[in-house]
């Protein structure tokens, strides 16, 4: 959205230099050494040496720059004038206090985590929690059907899955948790429900 015809040019003088310049506005926490590894063509690696941390780059390097007070997240929800306003210390807080949480279930990096929930901030809070801890996470449209989430479920081996009691969908209340609750029964990896 922002970008003009400068940027464009200047991808297309050196992509390998572009691609480095954009990669090197995130803050890793071990840089690469190589941009594009096209060794074991036709399949490309990206920064493979590099690592980083999501939830560092979204989250906790605004707070640590000093930009706490500013709005992370604004949203709008329903029923028509359901809004907030979250700052990125909150985020910090909220997201910090469900990486807790998922430490405390037992889960470890490798792990993967089932989100069926709708379109709120606690959706974004389990996302960054899971990059927090290197926990993979299947998002999983909360308008699926208990059938269609436990396809995910165990497509994904998830051992836990997070959920609300229910959303509103075009104005009208809708369950989540009764279709979680079909979607585990006797699944074989979930450990839990959250």
């Amino acid at each position: 959205a922002n970008a003009g015809a400068e940027l464009y040019r200047e991808a297309e003088r050196d992509r390998l230099a572009f691609w480095a310049n954009q990669a090197n506005r995130l803050t890793w926490a071990t840089p690469f050494t190589q941009v594009l590894d096209y060794s074991d063509a036709p399949f490309a690696r990206w920064f493979a040496d590099g690592k980083l941390n999501v939830a560092y780059n979204c989250v906790y390097r605004h707070v640590a720059a000093g930009h706490g007070d500013r709005v992370a997240i604004y949203w709008e929800g329903e029923p028509v004038g359901d809004s907030r306003a979250i700052t990125y210390a909150e985020l910090l807080a909220e997201v910090s206090r469900a990486a807790n949480a998922l430490t405390e279930l037992g889960l470890t990096p490798g792990d993967c985590v089932a989100i069926y929930l709708p379109m709120i901030p606690e959706a974004i809070v389990a996302m960054l929690a899971c990059a927090r801890l290197g926990i993979m996470h299947s998002v999983v449209f909360a308008g699926f059907s208990a059938h269609a989430l436990r396809a995910r479920v165990d497509d994904a081996r998830a051992k836990l899955v997070i959920t609300a009691d229910g959303h509103y969908r075009h104005g009208e209340p809708e369950p989540l948790k009764t279709a979680v609750d079909k979607a585990v029964a006797g699944a074989d990896t979930v450990e839990h429900v959250l």
